[in-house]
């Protein structure tokens, strides 16, 4: 079992620094993730156990972020407070290599993912009202399926919700944009309006089942619709 991902939910106020960096963006348009301009400013890589290496790299002409794990576990978190009424809608896009699984996503020894991005709430010294919306690559979870994170308390709405946004019946190799309307999506799962998020995270993991993967995401960035 691992100590330091069963307790992410836990170590979420030490990962947002009490002084929230401010967001500086266009009235409709928050960029986040500027990869493309080939800049990690205000990412900072978290370890839970072993490490994924970040990286910015070509891909086509474009930068992009590549993470490569070999059972590992790391995440790459920007601490940055984003106000949902004014952008509420995330966009992102990304490809994985290969595919992990199948595995048991709802059980700790399969909480493992190609590719993830989540938002996060921070409780503050409150920490067990931290909040987490994992949007993730699933390896056999169907595209829509909600369960809650395996190494956090809670039911079906715990405070770190796994959802299924790419299932094992997505190509390899094959670029896909996502979009989601986050203030929505928060108040669906946890029943309550929240009307700020304080970051945004990257993860692709496989330290869980003892594997490796290798996925690419490009720009993370906040729009009115």
């Amino acid at each position: 079992m691992c100590i330091n991902k069963q307790y992410l939910t836990l170590l979420l106020p030490f990962i947002f620094s009490t002084a929230v960096l401010a967001a500086e963006h266009k009235e409709d348009t928050l960029v986040v993730g500027s990869f493309s301009s080939g800049v990690l400013d205000n990412w900072e890589v978290k370890d839970f156990k072993g490490k994924t290496k970040y990286e910015l790299v070509d891909v086509d002409g474009v930068k992009v972020l590549k993470a490569h794990s070999h059972n590992g576990a790391s995440g790459l978190f920007n601490e940055q407070r984003i106000d949902l009424h004014k952008t509420p809608v995330m966009h992102w896009s990304w490809h994985i290599e290969n595919k992990l699984g199948p595995l048991n996503e709802q059980d700790t020894s399969g909480d493992d993912y190609a590719a993830r991005v989540y938002v996060l709430v921070s409780g503050g010294a409150a920490f067990w009202q931290n909040k987490a919306l994992n949007y993730v690559w699933s390896s056999s979870s169907p595209v829509g399926k909600v369960w809650p994170n395996a190494y956090t308390f809670g039911g079906a709405n715990g405070h770190m919700t796994m959802i299924s946004v790419k299932d094992s019946s997505h190509k390899t190799g094959t670029w896909y944009s996502e979009k989601r309307n986050i203030l929505e999506d928060l108040k669906q799962h946890f029943g309550e309006e929240i009307p700020y998020i304080d970051g945004v995270a990257v993860m692709s993991d496989s330290d869980d089942s003892k594997s490796q993967v290798i996925a690419y995401y490009g720009d993370i960035y906040f729009s009115k619709d």
